[in-house]
């Protein structure tokens, strides 16, 4: 059997009511209208199987390549628990126009009702329009009663927290917490495997046939936390050439990396697949002896478990000597410490 080796998968280009160019024009993903939304660049969601497109392994479905593969795609304690569901979905989205108001449930919901995982997910800010912002949270202690109060008399954006947003900027999103994206913000999207969300306020928009949009705000009320936090934003450092822990939590770590020269990565203490998306620049990933990928801005990458020594070279193009950044994400399948700033515990 041939050896593994970096992969690449066709991106899943979603349109969307509020959707836009930006996943064209700065992502350079082929869209074939002014209004992609989202670009799902490793997908196991049923019905939108992530497809290889580099490689041998071309063509083939990810849920094929884990059942011919298993741990050394996936990791072995991965492959033990999720079997042969990727346990998570990366995406890129473009909102042209302000996303419903919404919120995901957690897993015991998930399952009772669509016998589905939850959905906690993770924000990382690509590009935004000036004043851009998203809806994240309370801004007041909110109660079940005050929030249908306020929802009945279409003033919930009242007691909704609203953050500006710049690139960089990362936002947890932990399964129960109310949210929208907002316009002009292009964005890359970390989640549990799910489909499952709860539309609770659309603006009232009609789409192109006249219709609004589904509402699900009898099943939101059970799945929202109403607690107001004092902090939404994640805080992170961004030393230069080291992984720097962004968050973690039990269904993913994320860190971030900026590239200017060659990084050395020895993975051989995690049991777990690595996926790399490029945020800025290009970068070449060695593996092995003498093999590598270059990975471009807007590009996604899934390193397989049994590769446990790779190197990062940054490309030239983004000042001397070639400048990338990047998130390097996985799963710890140990119970997770405390990393850097990381504010997850207060979730889990």
């Amino acid at each position: 059997m041939n050896r593994l080796y970096p992969l690449k998968f066709r991106p899943i280009i979603k349109d969307k009511i509020w959707g836009g160019t930006k996943l064209r024009d700065l992502l350079n993903k082929k869209t074939k209208t002014d209004k992609a939304g989202e670009s799902w660049e490793i997908s196991c969601v049923p019905k939108d199987i992530s497809v290889v497109c580099n490689g041998f392994l071309k063509g083939n479905a990810l849920e094929e390549l884990i059942e011919v593969y298993m741990g050394d795609l996936v990791g072995d304690s991965v492959y033990d628990k999720f079997g042969l569901t990727f346990p998570l979905l990366i995406k890129f989205i473009d909102a042209n126009d302000i996303l419903s108001i919404q919120v995901h449930p957690n897993d015991k919901l998930a399952k009772k009702r669509h016998q589905s995982f939850g959905k906690t997910e993770m924000w990382y800010i690509v590009e935004s329009d000036k004043d851009a912002e998203i809806i994240i949270g309370f801004n007041q202690s909110v109660d079940k009663q005050l929030y249908k109060n306020h929802l009945e008399n279409k003033t919930l954006q009242d007691i909704l927290n609203k953050e500006k947003v710049h690139p960089g900027d990362v936002f947890f999103m932990p399964a129960g917490r109310i949210h929208s994206i907002g316009a002009g913000i292009l964005l890359a999207e970390i989640q549990q495997t799910s489909d499952i969300t709860y539309r609770i306020y659309d603006f009232d928009r009609v789409d192109d046939t006249g219709l609004t949009r589904e509402l699900h705000t009898e099943m939101a009320l059970d799945a929202i936390d109403y607690t107001e936090y004092p902090e939404y934003k994640t805080r992170y450092e961004k030393t230069p050439d080291v992984s720097n822990p962004v968050l973690q939590c039990r269904y993913f770590t994320a860190n971030y990396i900026e590239l200017t020269r060659a990084m050395e990565k020895d993975y051989i203490k995690l049991d777990s697949f690595v996926v790399y998306m490029c945020m800025e620049g290009s970068f070449s990933l060695h593996y092995y002896e003498n093999d590598a990928e270059v990975i471009q801005k807007g590009e996604t990458v899934l390193l397989p478990a049994e590769i446990k020594n790779v190197r990062l070279v940054p490309e030239t193009g983004m000042g001397p000597g070639g400048k990338a950044q990047l998130l390097e994400i996985y799963i710890e399948t140990a119970s997770p410490e405390k990393k850097g700033n990381d504010v997850i515990s207060k979730y889990f």
